[in-house]
């Protein structure tokens, strides 16, 4: 997957377009993620012990990993990006400004 936790990434199709966020979790067994405000349902959750009141609770459901890219370093623009070789390591570079994303 091109997309790690942590990354800070603009959704490119459905219905949160344009939003950025940082990735909370990737799941690349399912080529999906889940980004920070984005793609956010509504959990009817029952009674327990951690949460006696129960009630509605909103939280971020994932996407799929085809539908966000990169956000340039400098310029805040959607950006793809490419693998390089620094020191024996291999690191991830944002093709529009040529920044390593960290």
């Amino acid at each position: 997957m091109h997309v790690k936790t942590g990354d800070k990434v603009i959704v490119i199709s459905g219905k949160d377009k344009g939003k950025q966020g940082t990735v909370l979790k990737a799941i690349p067994r399912e080529e999906r993620v889940v980004v920070e405000g984005v793609n956010m349902v509504k959990k009817h959750q029952k009674p327990s012990q951690l949460n006696p009141d129960g009630g509605i609770l909103e939280t971020e459901a994932a996407i799929h990993v085809s539908n966000v890219m990169h956000v340039d370093p400098d310029s805040g623009e959607r950006t793809r990006i490419r693998y390089e070789e620094k020191d024996g390591k291999k690191i991830r570079v944002a093709v529009k400004s040529g920044k390593e994303i960290k």
